[in-house]
């Protein structure tokens, strides 16, 4: 879709899309539109449930006295709460409600009501970037779509006093949508497409943007004694690897921050087998790293001025005559050993060396880790908030306000040495499941005895964020990139 910033001119010809707030409150180019078609747009809206609140989209089709053949009107909601967000939510709404009516290009006159702290300028380059984000859409395995399908919108003009600086501040928005593309892009992808070594060779590509990118093999980790994270792949015909990526924007000698994501790029549960039901669903075991490999390109890719380094884990959990059974207990990087009673407990154990290999290797300031980690979580959060787990409440504060502001919400979960208790092992320094029982902690709990130190550390289980099944204004049906623009906007608020 192509997106286009003009000044404001004559009434578009097509589809074109006004502003509302509540109490039905038509902002001054609608007000021009209804005056021009004799007080058609105020009588549709008085003839429906629309009323401008956030989020609502009213048609209004071939409105005589004008040449577009469709108004689109928006709610915005009250001036004082729109946000940046919000913003990008009218954007998202209104692309999708012209894709969904077959328009092949939209117009956009853009308003801010009394109240909106956004400028003009930074209202459109929000809308606009809101649009670009629910333009996505994952269909290069279709081949038998019928058109009325396909999205049709292949431009779109936003219409607004100070185009050029709303163009400026767009490009600067630009590598958002670019990084979560990438995370969207590798997590919907199938486990034949996407596994160890295809996704190590895709964080390889952010060379091309700056990032230094170092990638492990098997040798090369055992040699370092990780073995946590070997013992996961030893049943799959695919090599492990861990992938290193540098962002060195900082000053010279400042610690970086740590990003760490757990990369199963696809989950059987190994010999613990997964029932058949919804198996498929695996693929996405590896959102975490999808998440950090997209974290990285958004630093790279706005020029951040902070030192980080991403991690990515990645290996496959296969059944087979070199599997991990359970009842093995190995000897993780850090030295700890580990009873592994449950093979589908898979992801701690990887995370476990990655994280140890991190501060040995990097010293970081902190860390914060993603992953799809327990469906445990799921049961607890559903799909509206990621738990998070910290052992810093200064961290934990940062992460969730962050979170807030770019709709990607958390609730932080307790730990405590009763839940640590639960980890015990009689043969091991510790077992890798702890049973049903408050077992989106206890495997926190298990994380938690690999951070060195009072580091600050974070742990964000996004078991039921990675994937949505119902979307929103600005991500469509599927792979959510949950945890780039976290981390982005955490970064920009404390650490440039």
């Amino acid at each position: 879709m192509k997106i286009v910033f003009a000044e404001p001119a004559k009434t578009p010809a097509g589809c074109v899309a006004v502003f509302a707030t509540p109490e039905r409150s038509l902002l001054g180019y609608g007000t021009a539109l209804d005056k021009a078609t004799k007080g058609a747009l105020k009588r549709a809206m008085a003839a429906s449930r629309f009323t401008g609140k956030k989020g609502q989209v009213l048609a209004v089709m071939a409105p005589a006295g004008l040449s577009a053949d469709r108004v689109v009107i928006a709610g915005l909601g009250a001036g004082k709460e729109i946000t940046k967000r919000s913003a990008e939510g009218a954007g998202g709404a209104i692309v999708a409600d012209a894709n969904g009516a077959g328009q092949k290009s939209l117009s956009v006159l853009v308003d801010v009501p009394t109240g909106c702290a956004l400028s003009l300028p930074e209202m459109a380059a929000r809308l606009a970037l809101g649009a670009r984000l629910r333009s996505y859409r994952f269909d290069k395995y279709r081949t038998k779509e019928k058109p009325e399908q396909k999205p049709t919108v292949a431009s779109l003009t936003i219409h607004v006093p100070g185009a050029a600086a709303a163009r400026k501040i767009y490009a600067a928005l630009e590598p958002i949508a670019d990084a979560v593309f990438l995370t969207r892009d590798v997590v919907s992808e199938p486990a034949n497409v996407i596994y160890p070594e295809t996704l190590a060779a895709r964080a390889r590509e952010l060379g091309k943007l700056g990032v230094k990118v170092q990638v492990l093999g098997e040798a090369q980790m055992r040699r370092l004694g990780m073995n946590a994270l070997l013992g996961v792949g030893q049943g799959s015909k695919r090599e492990s690897q861990m992938v290193v990526m540098h962002w060195d924007g900082g000053r010279r000698g400042d610690k970086p921050l740590a990003f760490i994501g757990k990369g199963v790029c696809f989950d059987t549960g190994g010999i613990s087998l997964k029932p058949a039901q919804s198996m498929e669903d695996m693929k996405w075991d590896m959102a975490g790293a999808g998440a950090v490999i997209g974290i990285m390109r958004l630093l790279a890719g706005r020029k951040a001025r902070v030192n980080a380094v991403g991690l990515v884990g990645l290996v496959e959990n296969m059944p087979g005559g070199e599997a991990q059974r359970p009842g093995d207990v190995v000897r993780s990087m850090s030295g700890q050993t580990i009873e592994v009673i449950n093979t589908d407990a898979e992801g701690r154990l990887v995370l476990c060396d990655v994280m140890w290999y991190a501060q040995e290797k990097f010293d970081p300031r902190l860390m914060v880790e993603f992953s799809t980690l327990t469906g445990a979580i799921v049961v607890a959060l559903g799909h509206e908030r990621a738990g998070l787990f910290s052992n810093n409440t200064r961290l934990a504060t940062q992460l969730r306000d962050a979170g807030s502001k770019v709709g990607e919400k958390l609730w932080r979960m307790p730990l405590g040495e009763g839940y640590d208790e639960l980890i015990k092992s009689e043969i091991a320094d510790m077992v890798n499941s702890a049973g049903r029982d408050a077992s989106s902690v206890s495997a926190a709990q298990f994380l938690k005895r690999f951070v060195q130190g009072n580091r600050p550390w974070a742990h964000v289980d996004i078991a039921g964020m990675a994937w949505t099944k119902k979307g929103d204004a600005t991500t469509p049906k599927g792979a959510s990139a949950y945890g780039v623009r976290l981390i982005d906007q955490f970064v920009a608020d404390h650490y440039e």
